[in-house]
């Protein structure tokens, strides 16, 4: 039998996204402005900073100068200034630009950017002020003692597809800390552990996602205007489709390209990546790729159910930050400058416990105050109706969203309650539509130059996993998945995966059975969110795993 390794440290981050490395850098800031010293470890599942993280982007900077007041703003990786920002209805065909921006939906003055070149550049500066940092840790367990968190544990690694241990095992570390900071990001499953078992969202509204699919992509001079921003309505979605597209012109003749889809859709053949292939067809999308060439692709989900969706951010010796908590507020899209500030406070929650030696749950509520005392309440309160109203489609969202706007976010029904993502899917029996196949039928063949079948985007994520793990996406109760995600629902999970992790097989006797091909997966959490009766459990796989962005 193995030992298992201690290792002890007085804060623990896991996660380096913005908003982990946000708490890193302002919490040694913060220390260090109170005369003490203490141990700040944070560990990421990336084979480095970065190769995890993926969002459009297009960021507000002002938190940044708070975040680094003695770094210049030009130092920092932003790409190209938003000079241009236009809203745009699409028809297979047509378009139409609005003449006015959608409230909330401004950019300009903002950065377009690589989040993930952001995060090498925040990761560099945690580690200049003593941080340290260590990639490539998968962290599977959360440690407790007395019924309250002390720490977490790195995974096992060296088993087989069996749970058997091979020659080159070697069991996990486990991190003690005074306080474990989680900022894995969306549906962050050590976050997801952690609110279940202290019923974090008792009270609150079921959160929701959206799915984006993004490629990036390098075009022609001339093409579009480096900080030139579109964002569009309408096609290829439909009006029960919540969602849209994205195009942001960046420097050097790059221009990243997307669309987010809310995966409270109805349709159990809807397919993001593909719906994303066809919106690259119409006449608007298709002239700024014209002549281009696809860089690199990604997709990852979002939570959108905003302010009453928010669990409690704290427990005994334990915060959530960033997207883990759901800090993204709609109908702006933004989330970065969001989970860069609820990381600083929660640095000031944690530096202000240290220094009383109390981490208790009653000493950390102060995240809770200082964050309805910061503008993260303040944008988030005001739009606190704005998903919830889409719910029923585009017109009556669109009726809602305009009676929150003359009354404070209110709206004239009070709060709007949401269903999980996994209880909105229709059955194929219920279907009171055209399926996604047959509406788009004709257009579902890709020509591998403007449009691109999965396997080919998928390369281009530069995804991988070891061969030799226990396979990390988990089916439950078998016999109901076959009968009711397969026979009922079509097996959807074909569709929804953006990277063709799973494969509907049929056999020469016609038994159906869903076929998990985990190497390529994106580690989006779709399937954890989507999948009819929460069948599907994503799983942390070995750390090093996954995608390997490089400008997403």
């Amino acid at each position: 039998m193995n030992n298992v390794d201690t290792v002890s440290t007085d804060v623990l981050i896991i996660g380096g996204g913005p908003s982990g490395l946000a708490t890193a850098i302002h919490l040694a800031d913060t220390l260090k402005q109170k005369g003490l010293s203490h141990r700040i470890l944070l560990i990421d599942k990336g084979s480095s900073i970065g190769s995890h993280i993926l969002s459009g982007a297009v960021i507000k900077a002002d938190v940044f100068k708070e975040l680094l007041p003695d770094v210049d703003i030009s130092e920092i990786p932003f790409n190209a200034k938003v000079v241009k920002d236009s809203t745009v209805w699409l028809t297979e065909k047509g378009s139409i630009t609005f003449p006015f921006h959608i409230p909330y939906m401004n950019n300009l003055g903002n950065y377009t950017a690589s989040l993930g070149q952001i995060c090498k550049y925040l990761a560099k500066k945690a580690e200049e002020k003593g941080v340290e940092i260590y990639s490539g840790f998968a962290v599977d367990e959360i440690l407790y003692q007395d019924g309250k968190v002390i720490g977490a544990k790195t995974k096992d690694t060296g088993i087989d597809h069996h749970g058997n241990q091979l020659d080159n095992f070697q069991a996990g570390t486990r991190i003690e800390a005074k306080i474990t900071i989680f900022a894995e990001g969306t549906r962050g499953s050590l976050a997801k552990m952690l609110i279940n078992k202290f019923n974090l969202d008792e009270g609150k509204n079921e959160q929701i996602y959206s799915l984006g699919c993004k490629e990036l992509w390098s075009v022609p001079q001339g093409n579009i205007e480096a900080g030139q921003v579109f964002h569009t309505m309408g096609y290829p979605l439909q009006n029960d489709e919540f969602g849209g597209g994205f195009i942001y012109g960046l420097n050097d003749n790059r221009v990243a390209i997307g669309i987010v889809v809310g995966l409270d859709y109805k349709d159990p053949s809807f397919d993001v990546h593909d719906a994303m292939q066809i919106w690259k067809t119409s006449a608007f999308v298709s002239k700024i790729l014209k002549g281009g060439k696809l860089v690199e692709y990604g997709a990852k989900t979002l939570p959108e159910g905003g302010y009453y969706a928010l669990p409690k951010l704290y427990v005994d010796n334990a915060l959530i930050v960033g997207d883990s908590a759901g800090f993204v507020t709609m109908p702006a899209l933004k989330g970065v400058h969001l989970a860069i500030k609820s990381g600083m406070l929660a640095a000031e929650t944690a530096a202000d416990a240290l220094s009383k030696n109390d981490t208790s749950e009653k000493s950390l509520q102060l995240y809770e105050t200082l964050m309805k005392n910061s503008f993260i309440y303040k944008e988030m309160y005001a739009v606190r109706n704005t998903r919830q109203g889409f719910a029923k489609g585009l017109f009556v969202g669109g009726f809602h969203f305009g009676t929150q706007l003359i009354t404070g976010g209110a709206g004239f029904f009070g709060r709007l309650r949401t269903h999980a993502d996994f209880e909105t899917t229709s059955k194929l029996s219920e279907l009171k539509k055209k399926p996604f196949k047959e509406r788009f039928k004709g257009k579902l063949e890709f020509d591998k130059v403007l449009t691109f079948d999965k396997a080919t985007d998928i390369y281009h994520s530069g995804v991988y996993h070891d061969e030799q793990q226990v396979v990390h996406l988990h089916i439950h109760e078998q016999e109901k998945f076959n009968a009711i995600n397969i026979e009922q629902y079509g097996a959807m999970e074909q569709f929804f995966c953006s990277s063709e992790v799973y494969e509907l097989h049929v056999n020469k006797d016609g038994k159906k059975e869903l076929r998990i091909h985990a190497e390529n997966c994106m580690h989006c959490k779709t399937c954890d969110i989507k999948t009819p009766g929460e069948r599907i459990t994503w799983v942390i796989p070995n750390g090093g795993n996954g995608p390997d962005f490089q400008n997403m």
